[in-house]
């Protein structure tokens, strides 16, 4: 009981606050709505500049004080923009621009005087209220907006009244109905008018900042690091059959130079020229269409093997010896595109072996217990047709090894020292893709046997409800290829001979359910394709991957298709379309008529006439009450009724015809009521 009387007087005043002042809290709610999205990445110092404005301005506004004079504003501002320059170097740009809007918003609020002031508020809020959409294009961020929006109109609109303000409640809806009528013009100014390629807002130096994405080095950790990572690195959409799990593997990065550490790609020399890949293919391709997120980088990933005639619309691709393509300039927004791959195929078989000698080298001084192992493995080894060590059986006994000996696939391996591949080997065996590709390929390399680490992704989430494959940060993969004689470079996935699970099914699948109470229980319900949970998440996956299609990625291309298409059926159907357009418009009409509200003493005369009409007495088009009221007269009923419907109509006669008062006319209106019952 205290706790609700602590709180009683606070809501009644609260309640009974002035005008003024609850036009003002409802202006301040509606700015806090406005910033708190960019609490999330701007610097922590502003976010609490902000947050402590807003309540010096609500201790203002709810103690009645007066505002802080100009001689004390001014110098805090000044302060705030050099903060602002110290904390970013620059006053130019998406993030440093934002923070100073930020500012500069809740300074403002401290410096209402007059009602021009009022506005200047509200429309800088609806301009900081834009750049939101500078970190997040969501849904849920395009909702928050919308009823942000209508907040903001909320408190534009209270401050208009210049007699009795209408409650809260109405103002919000009478905002929420401007919103709802605005809506089709933004939507036809979005379909039709002329888009712009690329980002509207984008600032340089900005557009790369925050993108995840496969990187052209790898050393232990890399790939972890980015597995643990949900975001969406691109979506699929195949128009001929989806290749088995097990085949979905999406070529980025080939990596041959290792340092003892980490692997990277193999230079180029300067001026070298590009060798002629001889690539040769069975079956038919599979078609399909990949919308890929921007990542910042120039790199792209195709499903093997996509090539050798492909594009990206806008971008200028580019292709290496080792089939990978990559652009120009690095990927800084959506894209989408058309690509056909070959899963069945053979790359360079007939290649020199003084072509391949980059892909046996190793680094001096590193690893000689993995060496020695290579050097046991090799001797033991059934020999080929050509005398030499068979590359297959040597492949099959690094992958039998993995399988028989007590390996770990786990996303926090311990860490290693100098000599990586033999603390792997040796002592701690467990690691993740990156571990176990990498020593494959260290051994095959050892043995004589060209290797070579390619980084990916693999597999992908396949939606039912759109039919669109989801392949995530998380599916950062990599694997590693070999190079044998007359069948050329051969995938070999070395984690599959420890965690079959991870390229049949996903990530979460092949590693053990957390230990957290409850959490693993959450997992398995996630991975179950049957289960509520991982239903609604392919719902809401569905839903956001059309908003991403229609919405974000409605680019100039699709928009020419979009029209074309939309003026084809208009074309085509033309006359059908006029005679329903013309025939939606009399029946809307009649329909407003008929359901437009009657005045209440038309109502009550309605009434009356279906009354005697349900009796099979209904009133004449050309009868007046009156002429209606002697017609009843000579119909068989009983003297109370009679009576009840004369008083009936002579009374609504003198009221429609006559010229009676307001309190006269509510009285009647009274009467009315109480004849009607006594009419049937």
């Amino acid at each position: 009981m205290s706790g609700t009387s602590r709180r009683g007087p606070a809501l009644r005043r609260l309640a009974a606050l002035p005008r003024d002042k609850a036009d003002t809290l409802l202006l301040l709610t509606a700015a806090l709505m406005v910033l708190a999205p960019h609490f999330a990445h701007l610097p922590p110092w502003v976010s609490l500049a902000v947050c402590a404005t807003l309540l010096w301005r609500v201790a203002i506004t709810w103690r009645g004080k007066r505002m802080p004079p100009m001689w004390l504003l001014v110098p805090v501002a000044v302060a705030a923009m050099a903060g602002v320059y110290l904390t970013y170097r620059t006053l130019l740009g998406r993030d440093a621009g934002v923070a100073m809007l930020t500012l500069l918003l809740a300074f403002k609020l401290l410096e209402m005087r007059a009602k021009r002031d009022l506005f200047v508020v509200i429309f800088l809020s609806f301009f900081v209220l834009l750049t939101s959409f500078f970190y997040s294009q969501t849904m849920p961020t395009a909702l928050f907006m919308a009823a942000t929006i209508i907040v903001l109109l909320t408190a534009q609109q209270s401050f208009q009244y210049t007699g009795a303000v209408p409650p809260l409640a109405r103002r919000l809806r009478t905002s929420a109905k401007l919103f709802l009528l605005a809506a089709p013009l933004a939507l036809l100014m979005f379909i039709g008018f002329p888009r712009v390629q690329g980002p509207l807002w984008g600032m340089p130096g900005d557009a790369h900042s925050g993108r995840s994405g496969i990187s052209d080095s790898m050393a232990p950790g890399t790939l972890s690091s980015l597995a643990q990572s949900d975001d969406v690195a691109f979506r699929v959409r195949f128009l001929d059959q989806a290749p088995p799990q097990n085949q979905l593997y999406w070529r980025s990065i080939v990596l041959g130079d290792y340092d003892g550490r980490t692997w990277t790609r193999v230079p180029r020399r300067r001026g070298a020229q590009r060798m002629d890949i001889a690539v040769s293919v069975r079956g038919q391709p599979v078609r399909h269409e990949v919308t890929m997120e921007p990542t910042g980088k120039r790199w792209l990933a195709l499903l093997e093997l996509t090539g050798p005639r492909f594009g990206v619309p806008g971008f200028t691709v580019r292709e290496s010896d080792e089939m990978e393509q990559f652009t120009i300039e690095p990927v800084a927004r959506r894209v989408r595109y058309a690509a056909s791959a070959y899963v069945d195929f053979q790359l360079q078989a007939t290649e020199q072996p003084e072509n391949l000698r980059r892909w046996l080298e190793l680094p001096d001084g590193f690893n000689p217990r993995t060496l020695a192992l290579a050097q046991q493995l090799k001797q033991a080894a059934p020999l080929a047709a050509d005398g030499r060590p068979d590359a297959r059986q040597l492949s099959q006994q690094v992958l039998s090894m993995f399988r028989r000996d007590t390996f770990h696939y786990t996303l926090q391996p311990p860490l290693a020292g100098r000599d990586m591949v033999d603390d792997f080997l040796f002592t701690s065996k467990a690691g993740f893709c990156e571990h176990y590709a990498g020593a494959y390929v260290v051994l095959m390399r050892a043995m004589g046997v060209p290797a070579r680490v390619v980084t990916g992704y693999q597999g992908g989430e396949l939606n039912p409800l759109d039919g669109y494959l989801t392949v995530r940060q998380s599916d950062a993969h990599a694997w590693a290829e070999i190079w044998l004689p007359a069948r050329g470079w051969r995938r070999v996935d070395p984690t599959g001979a420890v965690a079959p699970e991870r390229i049949a099914g996903n990530l979460a699948r092949a590693l053990p359910p957390p230990s957290t109470f409850g959490f693993g229980q959450f997992i398995a319900l996630r991975n179950d394709p049957d289960s509520w949970l991982a239903q609604l998440g392919f719902r809401y996956a569905a839903l956001n991957n059309s908003w991403n299609q229609w919405v974000l990625d409605y680019n100039p291309d699709r928009q020419r298709s979009f029209l074309a298409e939309l003026g084809s059926v208009l074309g085509n159907w033309r006359s059908a379309a006029g005679a329903l357009a013309v025939c939606a418009l009399a029946w809307l009409l009649h329909w407003r008529r008929q359901r437009r509200p009657a005045a209440p003493l038309d109502a009550l005369y309605l009434a009356f006439c279906r009354l005697q009409a349900r009796r099979g007495h209904g009133r004449r088009p050309d009868e007046g009450p009156l002429s209606y009221a002697a017609r009843l007269r000579d119909l068989p009923a009983s003297a109370e009724q009679h009576a009840a419907m004369e008083t009936f109509l002579t009374l609504y006669g003198a009221l429609k015809y006559g010229g009676a008062g307001a309190e006269q006319r509510t009285a009647s209106l009274k009467t009315l009521k109480t004849l009607l019952p006594l009419c049937r």
